[in-house]
């Protein structure tokens, strides 16, 4: 596995170039966004709490279909600290992204002081490859199958990579002009069983024990506009009967450039 970081690597580089090559010189696009949160919430997971400041720089192409960017976010207790980078494809029905996540928060239980380490059994980081697709405006429900490729996704003996894979539908189910409100529900599982430490198998994922809902989700999105400015907000809820956990966070967007 340690030609994995030189495939990511040329992946990037090729499709940056790509980018670059195929468009005039003004048809690429800089985005960047950074948001507040009271908790940073992922899958079923509260990653962190505390407020959380998280940004989001990309280059797009004209069309702003292809992104290549960097996600950071830390919060204001030193507690979390996480730096991702990704491209990504979103097309009018299909999706596909590929993030290489690594958290470095100082508390983390696995090997996150290493950045450059792509060493399948050392490493602290993992790659998220991810296929979505969109129905449409009028019947807008969307669907994603998210599996981790490679990293910190081993099982207790730390022998093989157990593709820990993560199923979500979302729906808007009430808009106006100013609010959305969506509803998500997502369910994980492993698509190879790995093995406990007294060589038993073992059904455990990177999101939970067994296989189940893991997910449920109920988000409130509201489009504040000051001066001409937007200023998007959401706030939600979200459910993990697996692990008989709840958890609510707020969402602020303080600018999108």
């Amino acid at each position: 596995m340690k030609h994995i970081s030189q495939l990511i690597s040329s992946i990037m580089i090729c499709t940056s170039a790509l980018l670059f090559l195929t468009s005039p010189a003004k048809a690429q696009k800089l985005h960047w966004t950074t948001s507040l949160e009271t908790a940073h919430l992922w899958r079923g997971i509260e990653v962190a709490d505390g407020l959380i400041a998280a940004s989001d720089i990309s280059l797009s192409d004209n069309s702003e279909k292809w992104h290549i960017g960097l996600w950071g976010a830390s919060n204001t207790a030193r507690s979390y600290k996480e730096f991702n980078h990704y491209m990504s494809y979103t097309g009018q029905h299909l999706g596909f992204a590929l993030w290489d996540t690594y958290n470095f928060s100082p508390g983390a239980n696995y090997n996150n002081k290493e950045y450059f380490n792509y060493s399948a059994l050392t490493t602290g980081r993992f790659l998220d490859a991810t296929l979505s697709y969109k129905w449409s405006e009028a019947f807008p429900m969307k669907l994603q199958w998210s599996t981790v490729v490679f990293g910190r996704d081993r099982d207790e003996r730390n022998a093989l990579n157990r593709y820990s894979t993560f199923v979500y539908a979302e729906a808007p189910v009430y808009r106006n002009e100013l609010w959305t409100v969506t509803a998500g529900l997502g369910g994980a599982f492993a698509l190879r069983q790995g093995k406990h430490v007294d060589g038993s198998r073992s059904s455990a994922h990177f999101y939970g024990d067994t296989p189940g809902i893991v997910h449920v989700a109920l988000t409130f999105g509201y489009d504040l506009q000051i001066c001409g400015h937007r200023f998007p907000i959401t706030v939600g809820g979200m459910w993990n009967p697996q692990a008989n956990k709840g958890y609510m966070a707020l969402t602020a967007q303080l600018f999108s450039l």
